[in-house]
């Protein structure tokens, strides 16, 4: 007995998860390399001031740390609902992943709050080539992350209505790698860059 709720035909669902996962590996590679151009360029410019503030004059550790522990424990209760998953649990599911969206929309709300100070404060991408390279790494991320939240809602519902079939089993491990990916990306991007950048 299968433990989803709905089977498929057993060589066509097998097929075309393997598939799907194979293509979800391949976008998660095409994102480590768009990270990892990014984190280049940042560190080839974070040194242009142009006469603007330094990183260690804007960047709020305190407020990154909640924004930190916001994430990687969205990433923990993430992980919770894929066991949940496993388990064909569809309740405990669905209630881990809305934990995990409410953890990820503060994430969310504290970068834009953090981008709007700094913006408002005078210091937006335009002031330096070191701001520049800033937003653009860390909005890229938190951009990633609002795609993520979006997939959550859509996938939910999609639960909800459909319960636990092989389908949205492998599209729940799919979110699962990329919501893990974000974190190692996050974990990066607060040592090279806030970390890195208060010293």
């Amino acid at each position: 007995m299968s433990k989803y709720t709905v089977r498929e035909p057993i060589h066509e669902g097998k097929e075309a998860s393997s598939t799907r996962v194979f293509g979800f590996w391949a976008y998660i590679m095409s994102d480590c390399v768009l990270f990892g151009t990014l984190f280049a360029t940042y560190a080839v410019l974070s040194g242009n001031y142009a006469g603007g503030p330094t990183g260690k004059q804007i960047f709020d550790l305190h407020g990154v740390l909640i924004e930190t522990f916001c994430l990687l424990t969205s990433s923990f209760t993430f992980g919770l609902a894929a066991l949940s998953a496993n388990k064909g649990r569809r309740t405990p599911l669905l209630g881990f992943m809305a934990v995990t969206f409410i953890l990820g929309a503060v994430f969310v709300g504290m970068e834009i709050r953090e981008f709007a100070g700094l913006i408002a404060a005078g210091h937006g991408p335009t002031r330096s080539a070191f701001l520049s390279a800033f937003f653009t790494l860390v909005g890229t991320h938190g951009l990633h992350v609002t795609a993520g939240l979006l997939w959550m809602i859509v996938l939910a519902a999609q639960i909800a209505v459909k319960g636990l079939t092989p389908t949205t089993g492998t599209r729940v491990m799919q979110l699962g790698l990329f919501w893990h990916f974000l974190d190692i990306v996050w974990i990066c991007l607060f040592t090279f860059v806030y970390m890195t950048g208060v010293i």
